[in-house]
């Protein structure tokens, strides 16, 4: 996956996902954070895959939300919820201040970049 993907994906699934999640004032996502959650799941096969299957996941919405199906779309979100739960809570802490960063932006692509060993794994 590229980049910016991960980043718009993320974006549109953190939403529902994780709205238990949410805080009042949700921390500005760091470099540092992102790190940590990269190497907490690429550390561990059993979440690698989870990821894995969250990318396949995810790319399925994006397909969906071209067709205009919205009941796909929200049954493969009920289905990444489910996955991403098994992440743990730095996942979920990062996929909503994720929410808040622009994949446009320096930070955003800086933030995409920063998945690609995750993805890298993935395409084994």
């Amino acid at each position: 996956m590229n980049p910016k993907l991960i980043v718009a994906i993320a974006l549109i699934a953190a939403a529902p996902v994780y709205a238990q999640a949410q805080k009042p004032s949700a921390a500005k996502v760091t470099a540092a954070d992102v790190q940590k959650v990269v190497k907490l799941i690429s550390g561990d096969k059993a979440k690698t895959q989870t990821y894995c299957d969250i990318g396949k996941l995810n790319e399925q919405i994006a397909e969906a939300d071209e067709k205009k199906d919205a009941k796909k779309v929200d049954a493969l979100a009920d289905q990444i919820e489910a996955l991403g739960k098994k992440l743990g809570p730095e996942y979920a802490a990062l996929m909503d201040g994720l929410q808040d960063v622009d994949p446009d932006s320096a930070d955003g692509k800086q933030i995409g970049s920063m998945f690609e060993p995750l993805d890298k794994l993935c395409a084994k």
